[in-house]
């Protein structure tokens, strides 16, 4: 009967044991992805798919040419306030969003989408936004609207 007694025992500590295990790895998660505690760093490049969560409008928008990812002459003003913004807003990024339509080969439109967003980027680091304050969504594609220079355009947003 003291050896069935001794199996539990040694069975209820290895459960304990493990949820403890388990316990300690999640705290240690959690601390890993928290950091340090210093200031929190601005989202990589990378991120993506951020443009559909942010309500209201854009800070400004950009109409390219048809198959051009060359800025257009009239863009510079809308740089330059964007720019302001982002610098006068130190805590926020600026998420550039380019889009096309679904019209034609699919990774052709993403591919100028993504140069037109490029471009975009690149004025906004020559008027002093700083590159890391930069994040590109992936391109979006277009759907309806009765502007067919909806589907040429790069959004920023301040957020």
């Amino acid at each position: 009967m003291n050896d069935q007694n001794d199996e539990t025992q040694n069975y209820a500590l290895m459960v304990v044991a493990g949820l403890i295990a388990l316990v300690v790895a999640g705290v240690l998660l959690l601390a890993a992805r928290a950091g340090t505690g210093g200031p929190a760093k601005p989202p990589s490049t990378t991120t993506t798919a951020v443009a559909t969560a942010i309500a209201g409008e854009p800070e400004g928008r950009i109409y390219f040419a048809l198959g051009s990812d060359a800025l257009p002459p009239d863009a510079s003003e809308t740089l330059v306030k964007v720019a302001d913004a982002a610098r006068a807003q130190s805590g926020k990024v600026v998420l550039i969003s380019g889009f096309h339509d679904a019209s034609g080969d699919a990774a052709t439109n993403a591919e100028l989408a993504k140069q037109r967003a490029l471009a975009v980027r690149h004025a906004l680091e020559a008027n002093g936004v700083a590159p890391d304050r930069l994040v590109m969504d992936k391109p979006m594609v277009t759907t309806g609207g009765a502007d067919d220079r909806a589907a040429r355009r790069v959004e920023m947003r301040l957020r």
